[in-house]
Formats: C-alpha cells, sequence, structure tokens
C-alpha cells in the first residue's frame, strides 16, 4: 500500500462493566455490556468496515466486549490483546498508531475512556455534519464506536489529521 493509502481507524470504548469488589482490570460487563456489545458488533457490521487488524485492551471489560462485538462481523479480524491499551494515555495511543505496519488499512482499537474519547477528538481536524458535537456532548459513551479516516502512512499520524466520519451510541 502506498502512502497515500486511505486507511481507518475504528475506536471501540468497552460496554458497561459492573462495579464490583475485584482489580480494575478485571472488571466484567454487566447485563446491558452484554447486551450492548452485539449491538455495537452489528452497527460495525452495517457499516462495511471490517478491520485489517484489532488491538484489544488485555482487560475483561473490553476482551468481554470485543467477543460479543466480533460475533456480529463478517470475518474475524486479526486480534492482538495489547496490555498498553490499558490506561492509555492520548500520547501512549498515538505512539501505539504510529507502530501498525501499512500494511494494515484499517485498524480497530477496543479500549477505555478518557482514552478512546480523547483520541477520537484529537485526530478529528474535520468531521461530517454535526459528528464531532455530538460525540463530544455524549462523552463517548460505554459501546460508543467512532471511525475516523485519513490518509497516509500509520506513522504519520497525529493531531488533526483525520476526518470523524461515524459516531455511534447504543443509547443514542
Amino acid at each position: 500500500m502506498s502512502a497515500e493509502t486511505s486507511r481507518r481507524i475504528v475506536l471501540l470504548r468497552h460496554a458497561k462493566a459492573e462495579w464490583s469488589d475485584v482489580d480494575d482490570h478485571e472488571r466484567p460487563l454487566a447485563d446491558r455490556g452484554r447486551r450492548d456489545s452485539p449491538a455495537a458488533g452489528r452497527w460495525l457490521a452495517g457499516t462495511g468496515v471490517t478491520p485489517d487488524l484489532t488491538l484489544c485492551s488485555t482487560a475483561v471489560r473490553t476482551r468481554e466486549t470485543w467477543k460479543l462485538a466480533v460475533h456480529e462481523l463478517p470475518q474475524r479480524p486479526r486480534t492482538v490483546y495489547e496490555e498498553r491499551l490499558y490506561e492509555a494515555s492520548l500520547g501512549e495511543l498515538i505512539a501505539l498508531l504510529n507502530e501498525t505496519s501499512d500494511d494494515v488499512q484499517d485498524l480497530m482499537l477496543v479500549g477505555h475512556n478518557p482514552g478512546m474519547h480523547a483520541l477520537a477528538d484529537a485526530l478529528a481536524g474535520e468531521a461530517e455534519g454535526d459528528l464531532l458535537p455530538r460525540m463530544n456532548r455524549s462523552g463517548f459513551p460505554t459501546a460508543s464506536i467512532a471511525v475516523v479516516t485519513f490518509t497516509g502512512s500509520w506513522k504519520t499520524v497525529e493531531h488533526g489529521v483525520g476526518r470523524l466520519v461515524a459516531f455511534w451510541a447504543p443509547h443514542d
């Protein structure tokens, strides 16, 4: 793929998790999260975006979200469970994107807030319609998905490089 390749970044925040006495990393999905995760997968399948690669946080709630969402996709992308997605800062998330091989056209990250929202907001130099204010008003709720497009190499991803082309939340 050339440096002028159009690429997509799909950001999925984990679905609603239980608040329990277990360590934060080990928190499982709540009932609502188990209902919203397949809905997120169905929405993604309906867009026609099938990621080439998914990087998923190692937290229990992100792995459960992805497991339920991916069953709704027409094909399962290669999945890598990435420890650095858990509690990642905006800078760490951009660094992860910069490490992505240019063989990957569409990349999905399954992670946490505030990182997913901060990344979508930072990358979106432009947005279609009212997507950016709508995403920012909503606060990027659990099981939300943002799709950002950009042209070029993953090594060139930085603030403002992309266009927010879709935003979905299960209870919007």
